[in-house]
């Protein structure tokens, strides 16, 4: 089999707009949150796009990593601190 080419869009109609739409619906995908249709969408549009491919293998990847990472406790301090700033944020101070 032919190596793919990087950056190619080998399919008629593929387009960078296919690509932005199938990145911002990544969250999801990957959470199975989609219909069955859209994500059959997805998986073909990959299946073309060497590009997206790659990159849904790495946010699998990271996603799986932080999932495992050993995360060590917040002070009480830095919590409230975390805190103080999200409501400063959202206007709640």
């Amino acid at each position: 089999m032919p190596p793919r080419r990087r950056g190619a869009h080998p399919h008629p109609g593929h387009s960078k707009a296919q690509c932005l739409k199938v990145l911002r619906r990544l969250s999801a995908y990957l959470d199975h949150e989609l219909p069955i249709s859209v994500c059959r969408e997805i998986r073909k549009h990959m299946g073309a796009c060497p590009n997206c491919e790659d990159f849904v293998t790495s946010l699998r990847q990271t996603v799986r990593l932080c999932r495992h990472a050993k995360i060590p406790p917040m002070s009480a301090t830095a919590k409230a601190r975390i805190r103080r700033e999200i409501h400063k944020a959202a206007g709640l101070l």
